[in-house]
């Protein structure tokens, strides 16, 4: 049996997010918008979606304001490419087209509005603003195909997938549109005091998503493990429930102060981070984080990791890292325990996800590692859990237990929980508790 000793951990060390290393575009620049300008910007959003009948609370609201947003942040992103390409003679394609980009259908503070505003941006087929009938814009976005995949377009269209809208008047749309059309996010500087922004607007959003049994990671939680496991660039790291993208925001400013040359910069964008989402809400919070902390092109899957069968993970889909807080006390229809071993098929979501990042870590050349929340029961519980355990005690290294404390998840939840960390570089020998 492994022995136990204890100690202390290290505190981990606390990143500042630097700045978005966007370049400034040919056009003069906006006036910065400030804090203080931002937050009132959202507040007198909220505060307009509070009037509309369709909406029911920041459940509703909060995904409304960030397609919106998303919408922006993307044509202000592309006109800044677009310039940088024309100043290199470079030639550039935009993932948007006329006269579906923002500024061509909501920039005008006095374009279309009311029902005319709904039908264009619900419908399958709609009068677009030049007056011509097409698709509408989800059906534009959703059908949004990418060149040999993993571009933009590709982001685009998997989170309009996910997205509607719920507002009943197109009036009190327009806006919200013409609030959100005062946020300029040509600036690094503003992307940077949004970006601080978003993170408390998705605090509310967990707070909120607490009441219906989701439990999200606190940030100095996240902070913590990712500073444990101390990423590497040129390492692969993946989270399997990946919630709204805080593992990943938080291992990309780890990686992003190794990053100096154009060669690990891009490494970083495409070949650095991956995640993995069941749910519409938290996967179109996921990207919209992701990409107002700089990362070009989120490779995240919509749907639920389990679902693949762990005999069809092989030595292409493993990855050097795994951090993650994957969903416990939920549990899982009998269609996913049939894609795990028959002596460790349960309905915990807690464990199944153990057994899938067992699975997924690397094994050679460099064995892989992973830092994982896990309830109580994954250490003390009998039955399928013992197995379980027994797996991960004689074939991985569990060299370190961290206790959380009873409060970490209230008042959501009062469960016990810990932090594992392991590693495949052998069975287990010593644990740090």
């Amino acid at each position: 049996m492994p022995r136990f000793r204890k100690t202390n951990p290290d505190q981990a060390q606390l990143f500042e997010m630097p700045e978005n290393g966007a370049r400034a575009a040919r056009k003069p620049p906006q006036p910065l918008t400030s804090a203080q300008q931002l937050g009132s910007i959202v507040k007198s959003a909220r505060d307009i979606m509070r009037k509309d009948k369709g909406l029911n609370g920041d459940l509703d609201r909060l995904p409304m304001l960030t397609w919106i947003m998303f919408l922006k942040f993307l044509d202000d992103t592309e006109q800044i490419l677009a310039d940088e390409a024309a100043l290199e003679a470079k030639p550039f394609r935009e993932a948007i087209e006329p006269p579906y980009r923002w500024r061509d259908w909501a920039a005008n503070p006095a374009g279309i509005t009311g029902d005319a505003l709904k039908a264009f941006v619900n419908q399958d087929e709609a009068v677009r603003p030049d007056g011509t009938r097409a698709l509408g814009l989800f059906a534009y976005l959703r059908a949004l195909q990418g060149v040999e995949g993993g571009d933009r377009r590709d982001v685009i269209a998997t989170v309009f997938r996910g997205v509607s809208n719920r507002m009943e008047s197109g009036y009190l749309l327009r806006d919200i549109i013409n609030l959100v059309n005062g946020i300029h996010f040509a600036s690094s500087e503003e992307i940077h005091t949004l970006g601080h922004l978003y993170e408390s607007l998705l605090k509310e959003m967990r707070d909120a998503a607490g009441d219906s049994g989701e439990f999200y990671t606190p940030r100095a939680v996240v902070r913590f493990m990712v500073a444990a496991i101390d990423p590497r660039l040129g390492e692969t790291l993946h989270d399997p429930a990946c919630g709204t993208g805080g593992f990943l925001t938080e291992a990309f400013e780890h990686l992003r102060q190794q990053a100096k040359t154009v060669e690990q910069r891009y490494i970083l964008q495409k070949r650095s981070l991956s995640g993995g989402e069941a749910k519409p809400l938290p996967y179109l919070l996921a990207q919209m984080n992701l990409l107002l902390h700089g990362l070009e092109t989120p490779k995240i899957e919509f749907g639920n990791s389990l679902a693949t069968p762990l005999n069809d993970i092989g030595d292409k889909q493993r990855v050097d890292i795994i951090l993650t807080n994957p969903p416990f006390g939920g549990e899982e229809e009998r269609g996913i325990q049939a894609n795990f071993p028959n002596d460790k098929q349960t309905s915990e979501t807690a464990m199944l996800f153990l057994m899938l990042i067992m699975r997924k870590l690397r094994r050679q050349p460099k064995p892989g590692r992973a830092g994982v929340v896990v309830p109580n029961g994954t250490l003390f519980a009998g039955g399928v859990a013992a197995r379980i355990k027994e797996e991960l005690l004689k074939e991985f290294n569990l060299h370190t237990v961290v206790r959380l404390p009873n409060g970490v998840f209230a008042p959501y939840t009062g469960i016990p929980t810990n932090l594992l960390f392991f590693d495949r570089t052998g069975p287990t020998h010593d644990v740090w508790y």
